[in-house]
């Protein structure tokens, strides 16, 4: 794979020119539609082997294969999906504990997957890249933000390419405002953005701190600032693994990993981001996922 010779005024000139959709897709007119929900984890007992749930709430997720994916060589560790307008499904993930290389892989079906390829971020003096994730908000574009630290702590990185089956990468630009903050702070890790209201909010665990926190910036490059930090919302610490999607009747949804006490949690907002219910552990699963993306599809209909 290549990568083009795009700069940040030209990635934001050809994002400027796009719509922004509500959500990770744009959203298509169906009549008596259902909602599927589709969710993509490694687990306490392999990060070598990525398992494939399936649920109808959002809440109760029942397995469509265990070993659905082994990629040639390495990891696949912190899973993000998504589909794409060519009708195929596509990981993107975690390959090494160290190292500045992310894993592709596609799928037409969600549970039989080919792998495509190991792709070195080009950032200079990367020592780690870390817990990709789709940014999909841009008709016809594909984005990825992924976590790299060049050894003193983690910054969220976004590259684009038109087409993830082949993707030509735009240089790993960083998102500003979201980084290590003083010497010696960890920088920010498991970043997602999520469009909403004409603004882009970041969800980023400190990595300092072990909190997941919350900034908000214009445009998905930045400048972000933080408006809520700390416990801001009553999920306590340390958690990581966030992953939001938003709810058929209104409102988000945040999926998190309490790593520490091998369990996992999800809470409800139902008025753009200000409060969040309680913690509630994801039932059946909670102990045996680890760091899921859960991606929301209508189904069915006219």
């Amino acid at each position: 794979m290549g990568v083009i010779q795009w700069n940040r005024r030209s990635v934001l000139a050809s994002m400027a020119l796009l719509p922004l959709a509500a959500g990770g897709r744009a959203p298509v007119a169906r009549a008596a539609a259902a909602t599927r929900y589709t969710m993509t984890a490694f687990t306490n007992d392999s990060d070598t082997e990525l398992r494939v749930y399936e649920s109808e709430d959002a809440t109760n997720f029942g397995l469509l294969r265990a070993g659905a994916y082994r990629p040639p060589v390495g990891l696949v560790r912190d899973p993000s999906l998504m589909r794409h307008t060519d009708g195929a499904y596509y990981i993107t993930y975690t390959t090494a504990g160290d190292g500045h290389t992310i894993g592709f892989a596609r799928s037409t079906d969600r549970v039989n997957w080919t792998h495509l390829s190991d792709y070195p971020v080009p950032v200079p003096r990367a020592e780690a890249a870390w817990a990709p994730k789709w940014f999909t908000c841009i008709s016809g574009f594909v984005g990825v933000l992924v976590s790299i630290s060049q050894g003193h702590g983690f910054t969220p990185y976004l590259m684009i390419a038109a087409d993830p089956a082949r993707p030509i990468w735009s240089p790993p630009i960083p998102l500003i405002g979201i980084g290590p903050q003083q010497p010696g702070h960890l920088g920010f890790i498991d970043t997602t953005v999520i469009p909403y209201a004409g603004s882009y909010y970041a969800f980023a665990k400190n990595e300092s701190t072990k909190f997941i926190e919350l900034a908000v910036a214009s445009g998905p490059l930045g400048p972000y600032r933080f408006i809520n930090t700390g416990d801001w919302a009553g999920w306590g610490a340390p958690r990581e693994g966030q992953c939001v999607i938003a709810l058929p009747g209104g409102g988000h949804r945040i999926y998190f990993d309490a790593y520490t006490d091998s369990q996992y949690f999800y809470s409800d907002s139902a008025d753009g981001f200000r409060t969040w219910t309680a913690p509630v552990q994801l039932p059946e699963l909670s102990g045996t996922v680890r760091h899921v993306t859960v991606l929301s599809e209508q189904i069915g209909g006219r």
